[in-house]
């Protein structure tokens, strides 16, 4: 999709219609106490739209309708082709609303309008068609059983599933989990990050344009104690899956234990090494991958490549051409497109960020910040350093020095997270050996990436628990297997011991 001007993208801001309330069985509906809370543009301060705070009760009444669509089969027992053809609709929807949700997500999150019309909207458009075209060609399997028996094992879809979503990727991460949850047939209660309602909302109303039954798609906004936590301990919710911090994904899984004990799938946090070895070919190449990965979203990304171990031989001359491709990262306006670097999501956040800013490391570029935007920043930090070891979900690149390829994978290695790494060498035997030997979800060899909607996305140690997002692996989290033991054996037989 090409590019509009400033001018055009603020004029299309001007004529948004924002939808601001709960979308529960199918109908918008304020919350049930009447309250509400501002969600608000980080690059003005503008208050936005006031949006439904919902609490207990509207979760309680989200989850009663859910759990009667998904009884009665309006959807869970749809034949997959029906399924199939309303996903697709629901796509074609997105994307002939692309631009009105791309300008909404750049709106309420502070992202460029660049990164929403280049990666955001068509990911997502590519996430639900991919997901959609997957339901009628999974398979269940026959297991070997004995000549009078047939043993089937069959996916069903688990229930009705809580999803609860992070501030920093808002539609897309909706729509990896919407995905594969309406393709194996659940019915599902959305809780949308309280700094980033609207394109959930927005989706809402696409889905029931596309033919989503009742009942089946619901939101409900709110705060983590009010919305967050009644669905983590709700006893008729059968699933959660929640992206979020590590502190917060602890939670979902306390709360499971303390109440129904439901399938908890967590995708958290991460301090992602980016190895480049002194045999790396073209370092500029290198160099465009390391900035992309640290800066790409304003480094609120939990893949992001947020620490650079660099072996000494290569250091000075990679720092020379990283810093020449980070001032390529203009900073300003998200509704400028040539802008690459936007608002930080919120206050708390940017001051967040700004608490890493603080005198110590030497700073190779940026380290200023303003009225929450801050300028891509490289630092050269000591191991210990909390700017080494800590999240920092901004745009900050720590630098750390090594001298051998074991001594850089066993730094990678020592940190709580694992959920992606790169390794960047010319020697394949090397890059194979470091990407085995990487503790993390995904790695990457010369590149910086997530794989695609095809390849399994999650993460090892306090990076991810109990599945994972994106690939047939995705369905793992919506559906039970069952085991179908028929016996075949007739009146005549004799009679098992």
């Amino acid at each position: 999709m090409s590019l509009l001007t400033t001018e055009e993208y603020k004029a299309i801001a001007a004529g948004l219609s924002i939808p601001t309330q709960a979308f529960i069985d199918g109908h918008f509906r304020p919350a049930i106490a009447g309250k509400t809370f501002d969600t608000v543009n980080p690059a003005t301060g503008d208050v936005l739209a006031k949006v439904a705070a919902c609490g207990p009760e509207d979760v309680d009444l989200a989850v009663a309708k859910a759990r009667d669509a998904f009884e009665d089969g309006r959807w869970s027992r749809l034949h997959p082709k029906d399924r199939k053809e309303t996903l697709i609709r629901l796509a074609k929807l997105v994307k002939r609303n692309a631009r009105e949700l791309a300008v909404l997500e750049s709106l309420d999150s502070g992202k460029t309008i660049y990164d929403c019309e280049q990666v955001d909207i068509p990911e997502t458009i590519n996430c639900l068609t991919w997901h959609a075209e997957l339901i009628d060609k999974i398979y269940d399997q026959v297991a070997p059983a004995s000549d009078n028996h047939i043993a089937m094992v069959v996916r069903e879809p688990v229930g009705v599933v809580g999803l609860v979503l992070p501030w920093n990727f808002p539609l897309l991460m909706l729509a990896w989990k919407i995905g594969p949850a309406l393709a194996a047939g659940c019915s599902v209660i959305v809780k949308p990050a309280e700094e980033t309602p609207l394109t959930t909302l927005r989706m809402a109303e696409l889905a029931m344009e596309a033919g989503i039954p009742a009942g089946v798609f619901n939101v409900v906004p709110g705060t983590g104690p009010e919305v967050g936590e009644p669905i983590g301990r709700h006893m008729d919710i059968d699933a959660v899956s929640f992206t979020g911090s590590t502190e917060t994904g602890r939670r979902f899984l306390r709360y499971a234990a303390e109440s129904n004990l439901k399938e908890v799938t967590l995708e958290m946090g991460g301090k992602n090494p980016a190895v480049v070895l002194d045999d790396a070919e073209n370092l500029d190449r290198v160099a465009a991958h390391i900035v992309n990965g640290a800066f790409w979203n304003m480094g609120e990304n939990c893949s992001a490549s947020s620490r650079l171990i660099v072996q000494k031989g290569v250091k000075e001359e990679l720092l020379k051409r990283i810093v020449a491709h980070a001032r390529e990262w203009p900073m300003g306006d998200p509704m400028d497109p040539v802008n690459r670097v936007g608002a930080l999501v919120s206050k708390a956040h940017f001051d967040k960020v700004c608490s890493y800013l603080e005198k110590g490391p030497k700073v190779i570029l940026g380290g200023k910040a303003s009225k929450g935007f801050v300028e891509p920043t490289i630092l050269d930090v000591p191991r210990d350093a909390k700017q080494a070891r800590e999240e920092i979900f901004g745009p900050v690149l720590s630098v750390l020095t090594v001298d051998s390829f074991d001594e850089a994978i066993a730094l990678a290695n020592d940190t709580e997270y694992g959920l992606a790494a790169s390794i960047f060498t010319a020697n394949i035997k090397r890059a194979l050996r470091g990407a085995r030997a990487l503790r993390a979800g995904t790695v990457t060899v010369n590149s910086f990436g997530e794989g695609d909607i095809s390849t399994p996305f999650g993460g090892f140690k306090q990076s991810g628990f109990g599945g994972r997002d994106n690939g047939i692996h995705a369905h793992d989290q919506y559906t039970q297997v069952k085991t179908i033991w028929v016996d075949l054996a007739d009146d005549t037989d004799e009679a098992v011991g």
